[in-house]
């Protein structure tokens, strides 16, 4: 690990911030006791929700974490088009006897007024999804003390991230549950994500800053290839969304090891923006006409998302997920950074004892 990730957290293990209420206080408190690097997920709440959420998580633990901001996304929606999406939803609407949100409901997710809470009430770690914040804003959270992460899913990205001045990049393979960290969505690009090893040797080489590797990564020997390929650590998801201090619904946990939902996909049908999740009904009705419309999509279905969630529907949620998920285990979130810890060391140690054993022959 590098020094400044190394004074962060003991251990080379970052729980991913997950928007939508399952990355919540208790859980990175967990992870950060344990001596992981627990992450709160700022996208979706107001400014002041997420200072109010950094204040509990600060009652909670004295280690070091994390928040993560989306970055405000350009218009370049087609209105046409999700009026059309929205038609088609008018039965899902029915359905759950709700309606459909407003797609106008605001494109920037509170973005400066997030950021000038976290100047004010500097954290220890920011990290940003979906684009590149700007170089001022970067030596501004590094003036305040705070060591900043942002996502790439290509080198190009990972160059975009280093040229504006973050101090590391975590490379999100396309195995990854959740939405693509993508800094432009470009439908043309669909299905030719870059797979999580294939990514950090390619950022490793393209790059000079340190790097998070992050996608499908469920067991500490997962963790023990990643910083064999030049990360120094790596960032779960799905892993801690099964724990009980998980904000993820049961009906959510219960899916990501249920043989009913055998498999993952990329999807708009719910935001969009392509993201990983189980394939449900929702998904495989909706998913081929959902046009690349984000945040208007997400909007439009977010009633209908909280809707199906309170009847206890999986068919009709965004059931996010990773390609591991059927790994999932469910054990409190501190257990499983220790298992997760025990893993890495075993992995180095068999790592160890073949290179002796070679060496001997």
């Amino acid at each position: 690990m590098s020094s400044a990730l190394t004074d962060l957290c003991p251990l080379p293990i970052v729980q991913a911030p997950m928007a939508g209420g399952v990355s919540v206080p208790a859980l990175a408190a967990a992870v950060a006791d344990a001596g992981g690097l627990g992450f709160l997920a700022a996208g979706y709440k107001t400014a002041d929700g997420m200072y109010q959420e950094i204040k509990q998580l600060r009652g909670l633990t004295g280690r070091p974490f994390g928040v993560n901001l989306f970055m405000p996304q350009p218009e370049s929606a087609d209105a046409a088009a999700v009026d059309v999406y929205a038609h088609q939803l008018a039965g899902e609407a029915g359905w759950y006897e709700t309606e459909l949100g407003d797609p106008d409901s605001g494109r920037d997710d509170g973005y400066e007024a997030k950021l000038a809470v976290l100047l004010d009430n500097p954290v220890p770690v920011v990290s940003f999804h979906f684009g590149v914040p700007s170089a001022e804003v970067l030596e501004s959270l590094r003036r305040a003390g705070t060591f900043t992460l942002v996502t790439a899913t290509t080198p190009d990205e990972a160059r975009a991230v280093e040229r504006a001045g973050a101090d590391a990049v975590i490379a999100q393979g396309v195995e990854a549950g959740g939405h693509q960290g993508t800094h432009r969505d470009n439908p043309e690009t669909d299905g030719t994500g870059i797979g999580l090893l294939s990514l950090v040797a390619q950022i490793r080489e393209a790059v000079g800053l340190p790097l998070v590797a992050a996608g499908g990564i469920m067991r500490g020997s997962q963790i023990a290839a990643v910083l064999a390929a030049g990360a120094s650590a790596a960032q779960l998801g799905t892993a801690f969304l099964a724990t009980p201090e998980s904000g993820a619904s049961a009906v959510h946990k219960q899916a990501l090891t249920n043989p009913l939902f055998a498999r993952t996909e990329l999807t708009r049908a719910f935001s969009g923006r392509p993201a990983r999740g189980l394939v449900n009904r929702f998904m495989r009705e909706h998913g081929p006409y959902a046009p690349p419309a984000y945040p208007e999509i997400h909007h439009l279905t977010s009633p209908l998302r909280k809707a199906a969630a309170k009847a206890g529907d999986a068919q009709g949620m965004a059931l996010w997920a990773g390609q591991g998920h059927r790994m999932a285990r469910e054990l409190p979130a501190g257990q499983l950074v220790e298992v997760l810890a025990a893993e890495l060391a075993a992995a180095g140690t068999a790592l160890s004892d073949r290179q002796d054993g070679g060496a001997g022959r």
